[in-house]
């Protein structure tokens, strides 16, 4: 089992997690943040991995530092859960349709962590806490802390709601075709370096 249990404490944020990557879709998330939750279970749930995450935030300011740290922790747990990354199909990608909204999502598990994130999202908020412009600093930090290069596009969507919840429902698809063992090659580390790193 590809499995990883991460501890992550500074000033802004203390975050513990355990995850599994070869899971069903079982989670337990209390991030403190609401919308955020609701987006890591959806992820969770169409990825298919196990993820139990408490996080105890500076809420109080404002959603930022949770959701970026989050994001860190969550990345690591699945670069520690990879290891070499022998075996994976290394890259995914997923066409999600929300309603209105259309959103393609592409990575490539490759060593080198950047996000291209094109999302024309209408509202600043979404609830309370959760500021829209987050929705691009948690692709950012999860792509840094895995090594991975993610692409969200939006090809189409006014409600802002099922633009992010067509992104994390993409997201989880396509990461979870990415870090599936190829069945044709499950000893090969998937790059000509020989490495990922």
């Amino acid at each position: 089992m590809r499995k990883a249990e991460v501890t992550r404490n500074t000033t802004e944020t203390k975050i513990h997690l355990q995850l599994t990557i070869d899971g069903t879709g079982q989670q337990s998330i209390k991030t403190g943040v609401g919308f955020l939750d609701h987006m890591l279970e959806l992820f969770v749930r169409h990825g298919r991995f196990d993820l139990t995450l408490v996080c105890d935030g500076d809420t109080e300011v404002d959603a930022h530092h949770t959701t970026e740290d989050v994001a860190i922790a969550i990345g690591r747990a699945f670069s520690e859960s990879l290891g070499e990354r022998r075996g994976i199909k290394r890259y995914g990608s997923m066409l999600l349709p929300m309603d209105e909204a259309l959103v393609m999502t592409a990575i490539d598990i490759s060593g080198r962590g950047m996000a291209v994130v094109k999302l024309a999202i209408p509202s600043e908020k979404i609830g309370q806490q959760f500021d829209t412009e987050l929705v691009e600093e948690f692709f950012i930090a999860f792509a840094r802390e895995l090594g991975a290069t993610i692409h969200l596009h939006q090809i189409a969507g006014k409600n802002s709601h099922h633009i992010v919840e067509a992104c994390f429902k993409g997201f989880g698809r396509a990461l979870g075709e990415a870090v599936a063992i190829n069945q044709a090659a499950p000893d090969e580390i998937p790059s000509t370096k020989g490495t990922i790193q």
